[in-house]
């Protein structure tokens, strides 16, 4: 009997400790009732933005200041809400999270990444101001990313439309790499959007990834 006391407690230890190992940092934020953690979770179960590759996306920073106030990003509402195609978003701003327990989310969510996404593939030098000029014809006229998109005007006022989510502060928010992959190949990051697939050359994809890249707002204005 107490040989077999010695292997029920191994074994219970062994699974607190398997358990531990499996637990998240976030476990019991709430972040898995709308957003998706893992490539694995029901697509059900998606009513905000995957967050499996937010390592990828999100800059930390950005992320923590965000949580701690949160402010509206898709006007219209994410594209699973019943309301979408109405205009009404369904939800208000994200939950907002002390100090600590942003700073927690935040590092957790950046260990979240797609394996064998490629990085290093656009440095973050800015455009020249000619080249800025070239690629905001881009963004706005050619492939007419500020139709569903805010952008920034001369004035520094956001404008755009407002069924995507806004790229007022991109620069702040979002990975160079990231873009890249994301004009290349949004399927990789979601099964189904209303992201159009272009088939862009090197040089105009590189543009338009620092010309969003360039539309940044002051920290205190992070979130919005």
């Amino acid at each position: 009997m107490k040989g077999l006391g010695y292997v029920w407690l191994t074994a219970f230890l062994i699974a607190r400790l398997a358990a531990a190992a499996q637990a998240s940092p976030i476990d019991g934020m709430g972040c898995e009732a709308c957003h998706r953690l893992s490539v694995d979770a029901p697509l059900e179960n998606r009513k905000a933005p995957d967050l499996f590759y937010a390592g990828d996306k999100l800059r930390k920073e950005w992320v923590e200041r965000f949580l701690q106030r949160p402010v509206v990003l898709r006007k219209a509402g994410f594209f699973t809400a019943p309301g979408f195609l109405s205009g009404d978003p369904g939800a208000g701003p994200h939950l907002a999270l002390g100090e600590a327990d942003a700073k927690k989310a935040a590092g957790h969510l950046a260990t979240l990444k797609l394996p064998g996404l490629e990085t290093g593939l656009v440095d973050e030098e800015p455009l020249s101001k000619v080249g800025r000029v070239k690629a905001k014809i881009l963004f706005e006229r050619d492939y007419g990313c500020i139709a569903c998109h805010e952008g920034i005007n001369l004035a520094g006022q956001a404008r755009g439309g407002v069924s995507g989510p806004s790229l007022a502060g991109a620069g702040n928010r979002l990975k160079g790499d990231w873009i890249v992959h994301w004009l290349k190949t949004p399927e990789r990051f979601i099964d189904k959007s209303r992201m159009p697939v272009y088939r862009l050359d090197a040089e105009t994809l590189t543009r338009l990834t620092k010309y969003i890249l360039s539309l940044k707002k002051e920290p205190d204005e992070w979130a919005h």
